[in-house]
């Protein structure tokens, strides 16, 4: 079994690696919506998630040994890691308030985030099709949002600012050196992350029930591994390959939400998150092209 995986193509192998990363995300979001709804603060289930997730890097560290660790960028990892607590604590209190395909469609709004951010920090430059992709993509956001209206729900923009630090976060990790590798990633973001969000946490501490305990381990576990997963996917396979089975996490979320929450997402949510997915879809091959384009072209 493990020889034929092995034996398909990377594209294919990046591809089920990425299907297995959304359906492990939607299950986390499922306990962590669980988790919430029993009454565990924000700050309490983003410490498991953090520390469970960095306990589970120790073999790989015992066995890469400390020199691999070394890194010259700890400023760029502290930020990063303040960022992913940001993200952290927006994705789980939303996921708590929200709807699971609702949150999930609004969570894919991080492409888009990251052409605005190109621009401002990398001074990339955007032409119009992606302009005009990422104006469709925030037009989907409106019409699943519907600001003035009685439908309108404040806890979604908590979906908005999880996409806006992850889209920084990735910004972030573009001005980092290949030498910077996912285990050093990992590692220091899992420390650092963890300090950070032990403070509140202790402060909000309630005790969890054993059936709590089980969510956290299960929140600390699956998100890791999915984490694991993602890396795994874009380093087998080309990124414009892989990158579209992320948005399998919509029917996975979907099917929990419907199956578990008895949720069942109204026109709206499907209208505006297919303007999303497919905004977000057309940038990332818009990408793709501009990417081979530019390595055909090295003086351009």
């Amino acid at each position: 079994m493990k020889q034929d995986f092995l034996n398909l193509s990377g594209n294919a192998r990046g591809c089920i690696w990425m299907a297995l990363c959304g359906l492990g995300f939607s299950v986390m979001a499922a306990f962590v919506k669980m988790a919430g709804q029993a009454g565990i603060n924000t700050f309490e289930i983003t410490f498991f998630r953090c520390l469970i997730g960095f306990l589970m890097l120790v073999p790989f560290i015992v066995k890469a040994g400390p020199q691999s660790l070394h890194t010259e960028h700890l400023k760029a990892h502290v930020l990063r890691s303040v960022l992913g607590i940001v993200a952290m604590a927006c994705s789980y209190l939303g996921i708590a308030k929200l709807e699971l395909a609702t949150y999930t469609a609004l969570s894919f709004t991080k492409p888009l985030f990251a052409v605005v951010l190109a621009v401002l920090i990398l001074k990339e430059v955007v032409r119009w099709r992606r302009w005009g992709a990422t104006l469709v993509g925030f037009l989907g956001v409106l019409v699943m949002m519907r600001p003035g209206s009685g439908a309108f729900d404040a806890w979604a923009l908590l979906a908005l600012g999880d996409a806006m630090s992850i889209a920084l976060l990735i910004t972030i990790l573009k001005r980092l050196p290949a030498s910077e590798t996912p285990l050093i990633m990992l590692f220091y973001y899992g420390l650092i992350a963890t300090t950070l969000v032990a403070p509140p946490a202790i402060y909000y501490w309630q005790w969890p029930q054993p059936i709590e305990w089980l969510y956290l381990i299960i929140i600390g576990a699956t998100g890791a591994l999915s984490q694991y997963w993602w890396i795994l996917a874009f380093k087998a396979g080309e990124a414009s390959v892989v990158a579209p089975f992320d948005y399998l996490r919509l029917l996975f979320a979907g099917a929990i939400g419907f199956m578990v929450f008895a949720e069942l997402p109204d026109q709206w949510t499907l209208i505006g998150a297919g303007l999303i997915v497919g905004s977000t879809i057309y940038i990332a091959q818009r990408e793709a092209r501009l990417g081979r384009s530019s390595a055909k072209s090295p003086n351009t």
